[in-house]
């Protein structure tokens, strides 16, 4: 017996993951950057940082993040190419909260058993959102786990680097009295929360996934899959043209957490829900889980991925300069002398 034969004895294939390799070449080829060296298969990702002499002072920023339990619905519904959008939205918009601009990424994807197309699949998705990003896929990793995971069970996640100008390094200590909070419109549920969003509507109201919802104008899954929105080149843009201060990317803990954490200790933020209203799917768990809208707010989004404290006489071009990468935003609020805190004020327009 074969090393190989009895390694696919224990539940790895060798075979498998070279296929594998094989069908997403394609896609990762789609994702290159003229610093990328060389292709795939070496032991580690090459790229050319000679463009970082440019810089006066070049500072690397580096995140790394996966999509949570948002895998599951994927799995259920046996569609593989959206969720390695979510991972690369997931870990270039953190890191574009400080002004980076976003180099390279790479993924690791584990699953109990290989099967080819599906991780070509996830592969395809995190290309294609590569190409969005304006990063590059340097590489990756495919894990067999067998015993670990499930045969049709996977998880993704990845990091990704980037640099900026030390002198346009934006953050809390930039932020300003009389800064506007310019909010940007998320794409639905993103890749948070999905815990909360699964126990509400598929264990405890017991709806599945084919269910045409009026609401959604779709299916339940097909809502649950709704990729993260990419926000990362509207942002460098935003940050280019206007006076923007700090930038927070709305994840797990929701809006007020997650924008306290770019305010100083000397100012706080004030929200007014009365300039939007989320997307149906965050009412549905609201109503069908009655769930606390301070609940709500710490779990999901609430149909805001982006903000940033921006001088309020750029408000109008910031809003201008988003839209033109067909982003929606809006005056959400302002930021006034306080204790560093975030205050929500008023109800969304039909709730």
């Amino acid at each position: 017996m074969s090393d190989q034969n009895a390694y696919a004895q224990a539940g790895v294939s060798i075979e498998a993951g070279d296929r594998a390799v094989e069908l997403m070449k394609t896609w990762i080829e789609k994702a290159r950057r003229p610093e990328m060296v060389g292709g795939i298969g070496g032991f580690a990702g090459l790229f050319d940082a000679s463009a970082l002499k440019s810089y006066d002072r070049p500072l690397l920023a580096s995140s790394a993040d996966g999509v949570g339990t948002k895998v599951a619905i994927a799995q259920a519904m046996d569609k593989h190419d959206t969720i390695g959008h979510d991972l690369v939205g997931m870990l270039v918009d953190d890191l574009v909260v400080c002004g980076a601009e976003p180099l390279f990424l790479t993924d690791y994807i584990a699953t109990g058993k290989v099967h080819p197309e599906r991780i070509a699949a996830i592969v395809k998705g995190i290309a294609e959102a590569c190409v969005l990003a304006g990063t590059a896929l340097v590489g990756g990793e495919t894990a067999e786990h067998p015993g670990l995971l499930g045969p049709d069970e996977y998880d993704v996640a990845g990091s990704t680097t980037g640099v900026v100008e030390a002198a346009d390094l934006l953050g809390a200590e930039l932020v300003r009295d009389g800064d506007v909070v310019i909010a940007m419109e998320a794409s639905g549920l993103h890749s948070n929360g999905y815990s909360l969003v699964r126990h509400v509507l598929l264990n405890t109201a017991g709806w599945k996934l084919d269910r045409d919802v009026p609401e959604l104008g779709r299916t339940l899954g097909e809502e649950l899959l709704e990729p993260t929105r990419i926000y990362a080149k509207a942002c460098l843009a935003l940050a280019k043209a206007t006076e923007t201060h700090a930038m927070s990317h709305i994840t797990g803990g929701g809006l007020a957490a997650n924008l306290e954490r770019v305010m100083p200790k000397h100012l706080d933020a004030t929200l007014d829900r009365g300039t939007w209203t989320p997307q149906p799917i965050f009412d549905l768990v609201r109503q069908v889980g009655s769930v606390a809208q301070p609940d709500l707010e710490m779990t999901l989004n609430c149909g805001v991925g982006m903000v940033s404290l921006t001088a309020p006489a750029d408000a109008d071009k910031a809003i201008e300069v988003l839209g033109e990468f067909g982003i929606k935003a809006w005056v959400a609020g302002s930021v006034s002398a306080g204790t560093g805190s975030v205050a929500m004020t008023g109800q969304h327009p039909g709730w």
